[in-house]
């Protein structure tokens, strides 16, 4: 595919698909991460994790309700502003787990801390690459749809 060619979007049923696919996937990681078996359960983690998890709550629940809002209507230009919305969430998430960064690795032999630390740059930089794409997405899609309403039917 050459860049003048538009890139065809996936048929609504198989969009619709992935949609039920990550709502599912999100219900089940607040399930897990708040009910059971819970962010305690999971050794790596400090009690210092109660100071992200709602940053990480919401960006959980802002992916699902967009998922929900794109099961009802999808077009480009609000898939657009719901990545970027979720992405932005993701990413203030992001920023305070580097904060907080509640981890405990023990006197293990390997720095996990480092590796972890290495994956939340790249998460935070893919992130804020995400939200600029989907900015433009977004001003194209919007734009697009504005110069259909002008131009009126043929």
């Amino acid at each position: 595919m050459n860049r003048t060619q538009a890139r065809k979007r996936p048929s609504a049923a198989s969009r619709r698909f992935g949609y039920v696919v990550a709502v599912l996937v999100n219900a089940a990681l607040l399930y897990a991460a708040n009910v059971w078996p819970g962010w305690e359960a999971v050794p790596v983690l400090t009690g210092e994790m109660r100071l992200v998890m709602g940053l990480v709550n919401a960006s959980i629940v802002v992916s699902l309700t967009a998922n929900v809002a794109y099961l009802v209507r999808d077009p480009p230009w609000l898939k657009a502003l719901g990545d970027l919305l979720t992405t932005a969430v993701g990413l203030v998430a992001l920023l305070r787990i580097w904060q907080v960064f509640p981890f405990d690795f023990g006197d293990t032999t390997f720095d996990w801390t480092l590796v972890v630390r290495i994956v939340l740059v790249v998460a935070i930089v893919g992130s804020a690459i995400g939200i600029l794409a989907a900015f433009v997405a977004f001003v194209k899609g919007a734009a697009g749809r504005s110069s259909a309403r002008e131009a009126g039917p043929h």
